[in-house]
């Protein structure tokens, strides 16, 4: 489904969540802009709702989204009530703004995508929703919302806490993505991320190297924010040899920065223990096993969408027997280069279309596709996975390429309702 052609229908005053999510999605042409001046002018005409919790704020090419949620599981764990806002919603878009680790409900989402939508009525369809969860945050008494950058961070919209400033900032990876925005160089685009840091406020470093690494240290110099180094090679501190809920090394590595994030905030450490072990975030490297039928069978669904985040799925599944591959991306991905790396699996590959935005033809991967491995097209989603499934038999189905393709995948597999996805 084409999100920017949803409800083209009334245009006034909206009543329901369809109306109000219809009406957001209006505002998909203006797309994920960058600048803050009308983010910052919507906050002040609703009275300043980013003001009423303390933020951790959170940037990274790669990692970001399972950070934030860790982080939040491990403030829950240790009694805080929560935020957390995200992008882009898997299924619903409700996902984005969670209280107390719970998707808002149906009646608050629409009551506050009202306001949102009538106090910003100048606003993008991501600023609207990022002036949206600050509104309903503050409606919550939330106490701390952990908050992921959209893009980059400098002119995100979500770059907007000076007065009081967050608790925590943090870099989880620099890597090559959104390069049209934010620079191709890394150390641009390491200094883009860097500029949420503030006078004060710790900047917890993932695993970033140079020249990423000096970029953001000189950023972070400029302003006055406390260098933290999550990994022991950059001397800080080992992550001990905790349980994380979420699968891969990589999720170690993110486990490290939300283990000093939480440091920071002055959480001990039975509730970092307590949260890591149970965070749960869909689409990551997710295993789902479906009972009978033409989909019958075991599914991992891993949101990789660039070469980096290829590179730590490969690296997490050497170890499995895989059947197949459902791949599919979108066009302004580097999708050439995923395709190159997924040659280290040797499975048969199924490539299909992603919806959300303009999505490489599914033709057009398979005629690019340079493995020896036996390759198929689906000309639809539904089509494309039973078609995989044939050729996996028992074994495990890997999904992959877009998070956009597993969101659609994972309605599909648990028979999930959907709002229209939309790549913002």
């Amino acid at each position: 489904e084409d999100a920017s052609a949803v409800g083209k229908g009334k245009q006034g005053h909206v009543t329901g969540l369809a109306d109000a999510l219809a009406a957001l999605y209006r505002r998909v042409p203006l797309g994920m802009r960058l600048g803050l001046d009308p983010m910052r002018e919507a906050c002040a005409r609703a009275d300043h709702p980013e003001r009423a919790f303390r933020a951790v704020h959170i940037a990274g090419t790669n990692g970001k989204g399972s950070t934030c949620a860790m982080v939040e599981s491990i403030a829950r764990a240790a009694g805080r009530r929560t935020g957390l806002y995200t992008s882009p919603h898997l299924c619903r878009f409700a996902e984005r703004i969670r209280i107390d680790g719970e998707p808002i409900d149906d009646d608050t989402l629409t009551r506050i995508l009202e306001t949102a939508l009538d106090v910003g009525a100048d606003l993008s369809f991501f600023e609207t929703a990022t002036l949206a969860a600050f509104l309903a945050f503050r409606e919550a008494k939330v106490e701390i919302a952990v908050i992921e950058v959209g893009i980059g961070g400098r002119l995100d919209a979500t770059n907007v806490f000076d007065a009081p400033p967050p608790l925590c900032c943090a870099i989880t990876s620099v890597g090559f993505d959104h390069m049209d925005k934010l620079g191709d160089t890394l150390d641009v685009i390491a200094r883009e991320k860097a500029a949420i840091a503030k006078a004060g406020v710790p900047l917890v470093l993932g695993a970033l190297f140079d020249p990423a690494r000096s970029a953001a240290i000189a950023i972070a110099n400029e302003v006055g924010a406390p260098i933290v180094e999550a990994h022991e090679d950059r001397g800080g501190r080992a992550l001990p040899d905790v349980r994380v809920a979420l699968e891969g090394p990589h999720q170690r590595a993110n486990a490290a920065v939300a283990w000093a994030i939480a440091d920071q905030l002055g959480i001990g450490e039975d509730a970092r223990l307590r949260g890591l072990a149970a965070v749960k975030w869909p689409g990551r490297l997710e295993r789902i096993r479906i009972g009978d039928g033409p989909l019958g069978g075991n599914w991992i669904l891993d949101g990789a969408h660039n070469i980096d985040g290829i590179h730590a799925l490969i690296a997490a599944t050497r170890a499995e027997d895989l059947g197949a591959i459902v791949f599919g991306a979108l066009a302004d991905k580097a999708w050439p280069a995923m395709l190159e790396a997924l040659k280290a699996i040797d499975a048969p590959r199924v490539f299909v279309s992603p919806s959300g935005r303009a999505a490489v033809d599914a033709r057009d991967l398979a005629m690019n596709d340079t493995s020896r491995a036996e390759r198929d097209v689906g000309f639809s989603i539904a089509k494309g996975l039973e078609r995989a499934r044939e050729l996996a038999g028992r074994r495990p189905v890997l999904v992959c390429g877009s998070l956009y393709l597993v969101g659609e995948v994972r309605a599909l597999l648990l028979g999930l309702s959907r709002d229209p996805p939309v790549a913002l």
